[in-house]
């Protein structure tokens, strides 16, 4: 049965291609334009199925113009949160912005932090493992943790948790929370994932992780590549801030 298709517009002045069409029955999109023939560049494309598929070259423009967008957010589970580390390729960016975080409390290591002991790290579990293997293979995790003055227990239990991300090969930085008022940084939690996906992570009024909101749209992924560039670019590593904080208590 023929496809449905409206016209959604071109980027060509004249007429013609590149253009956009989409399936009104099934949301598909349909882009015509000229096809990639060099051989070199159809390699280097990833999941590229040369049997099956055509590799269209279309002006960015076009598709920001004209391909359909969903505003509908969406929302995925721990599990699913999780998974995204498993997935990414290059880069692993999180902003921690909040006061006090639930699941740390539920740790034994936070339970000896609060009797004033050297918490006993766990190097062995599933997230350790996924950290350091991404690390082995080139990538990097980097987390910046805004701070209080004076830091709240939750905060400085993360300025001790930091011997442990470090130890798994991640860089973590402190920026006290004058300088991300003064940075007009929102107080979102959230992650980045090589630049193109953030995980606005979501928590209950108990401070308990729920889940998180994904966004792909590049306009509002680059508002969050902006707010981390200027966190990063005045925060500190967490030895120096930890010497600096426990000075002024």
């Amino acid at each position: 049965m023929a496809r449905r298709l409206r016209f959604n517009g071109t980027g060509s002045g004249e007429g013609g291609c590149p253009a956009v069409h989409e399936d009104l029955d099934t949301g598909e999109v349909i882009v015509q334009g000229r096809p990639l023939t060099d051989a070199t560049d159809l390699k280097r494309l990833q999941f590229f199925d040369p049997d099956n598929e055509v590799a269209v070259i279309v002006p960015r423009n076009t598709l920001v113009d004209f391909g359909p967008r969903d505003d509908t957010p969406v929302v995925i589970g721990l599990d699913a949160f999780t998974g995204l580390f498993e997935k990414f390729a290059h880069t692993a960016r999180r902003l921690e912005t909040r006061r006090r975080y639930a699941s740390d409390e539920e740790t034994d290591t936070y339970a000896q932090f609060m009797r004033g002991e050297a918490p006993t790290w766990d190097m062995h579990t599933p997230w350790c493992t996924t950290i350091r293997r991404q690390v082995a293979q080139g990538a990097r995790v980097e987390r910046v943790r805004v701070i209080d003055q004076p830091a709240t227990t939750g905060q400085r239990y993360l300025l001790a948790h930091a011997e442990k991300n470090t130890a798994l090969g991640e860089q973590v930085h402190n920026l006290s929370r004058d300088d991300a008022v003064r940075l007009y940084l929102s107080d979102e939690d959230f992650w980045i994932f090589d630049a193109r996906l953030v995980a606005l992570l979501a928590f209950d009024a108990a401070d308990n992780l729920e889940g998180a909101q994904l966004i792909t749209e590049p306009t509002a992924v680059n508002r969050y590549l902006q707010a981390w560039d200027a966190a990063w670019h005045y925060a500190v590593p967490y030895e120096h801030f930890a010497v600096s904080t426990t000075a002024q208590e």
